[in-house]
């Protein structure tokens, strides 16, 4: 019963079962989750990291140093790519929540951690690549634990500015 008071019954970190989920609505706009294999967009991160043990949409407990995000349709974990298109920066992340719910081109709402790891949290967002990846079991077991996966060697400059292009002409 206390355990249940004090935020308890959480789910535990796992990579099964991937959840996709039903359509839901939030503030006027409905979002249809899809398990999209071949996700790769352009847009906006924020970071979100005040929601300190709450609960994810998977279940899970949100840790916000830990390298994870938020997203409206990916099933349920689901592990991305990100890269920030100012530096070249990119990341692995687990995708266990959902959101970013406002609008201005936001694709992604990222962890404090992750944005921590990406670069950007001082900025409070920034313009970045979104592609689903498969890692490693390896860097799959270090995301579950909170930990970051390997690191990832920066993206080219003829890379960034194809990406900054694609940025320009609205993100997909």
């Amino acid at each position: 019963m206390l355990s249940a008071c004090a935020g308890g019954n959480f789910r535990p970190v796992s990579d099964s079962p991937v959840r996709i989920g039903k359509p839901y609505a939030v503030r006027g706009t409905t979002y249809v989750p899809a398990a999209a294999p071949a996700y790769d967009v352009v847009g906006y991160a924020s970071w979100y990291g005040s929601e300190s043990g709450n609960r994810t949409a998977n279940g899970e407990k949100f840790r916000p140093g830990w390298v994870t995000a938020a997203h409206t349709t990916l099933p349920l974990p689901t592990y991305v790519e990100v890269t920030a298109l100012d530096t070249g920066r990119r990341i692995v992340v687990r995708v266990n929540d959902r959101g970013p719910f406002a609008g201005g081109g936001r694709i992604i709402d990222l962890s404090r951690g992750a944005a921590e790891q990406l670069g950007m949290k001082a900025q409070g967002h920034a313009p970045v690549r979104v592609r689903r990846v498969e890692p490693s079991e390896k860097d799959r077991a270090r995301l579950r634990k909170g930990k970051p996966a390997a690191a990832l060697a920066p993206l080219s400059q003829r890379d960034l500015q194809n990406l900054r292009a694609r940025l320009a002409v609205g993100g997909r």
